[in-house]
């Protein structure tokens, strides 16, 4: 199972309910209320402060005061885009266009609704003995999560694995799509080889015994 961003919810919340359907997870950019574990608004903006090289900087900081005060305007968020994106390139800006039809405000306020991440101690407890390979990749620009946050999420899982990947922001298969597939695919590798190992009998099992 792979989950990005706000999904990083529903896929704990998925492990915590049924564990013995989870082989490997990996978790990009995720979220995990659902897990008791929230990102403080601190950190977005020690992530800010890390862009403070870009050309557009200046100019964004002004809207980024006005979103951290709830008073963003459609051109403030536009602009603030950036953040996501290890570089503003045409490809991100390609990739925030792409999202701007498709966005739903309503639904995202109800996802997390109330009630919706109540059973963060009983997930906990699943996630504690999930005997399954965990990749959490987080982006060393993103604003959230950061990295030390992701390293809590991979702490919570006996086979949970932290990797930050540099120079990249919310949406690291853009910032660097080779390194991406690369640690990704490894970790489901991994996980695939181990389903096998699992599965096969062991040495002395009577089956071996006869051949």
């Amino acid at each position: 199972m792979l989950a990005h961003s706000a999904a990083g919810d529903l896929a704990l919340l998925h492990a915590g309910r049924y564990p013995e359907r989870i082989r490997s997870l990996v978790l990009v950019a995720a979220r995990a209320r659902a897990a008791g574990i929230e990102f403080p608004i601190k950190g977005r903006r020690e992530a800010f402060a890390l862009r403070s090289g870009e050309p557009w900087y200046e100019e964004a900081v002004p809207a980024f005061e006005r979103a951290m005060a709830g008073e963003a305007t459609n051109d403030d968020l536009w602009l603030l885009n950036r953040l996501s994106y290890g570089r503003w390139d045409a490809a991100a800006e390609a990739h925030a266009a792409s999202g701007e039809d498709g966005y739903n405000e309503e639904a995202a306020h109800a996802y997390p609704g109330p009630g919706a991440f109540d059973d963060a101690a009983s997930v906990r407890e699943v996630l504690a003995k999930l005997d399954a390979l965990v990749l959490v990749l987080a982006g060393e620009l993103d604003l959230s999560p950061r990295p030390d946050k992701a390293a809590e999420v991979a702490a919570l899982l006996p086979r949970g694995e932290l990797v930050v990947q540099t120079g990249a922001a919310h949406y690291p298969w853009l910032d660097d799509s080779e390194f991406f597939v690369r640690t990704v695919g490894t970790s489901c590798a991994e996980a695939a080889l181990s389903g096998r190992l699992r599965s096969q009998p062991p040495k002395d099992f009577p089956e071996n015994r006869m051949n």
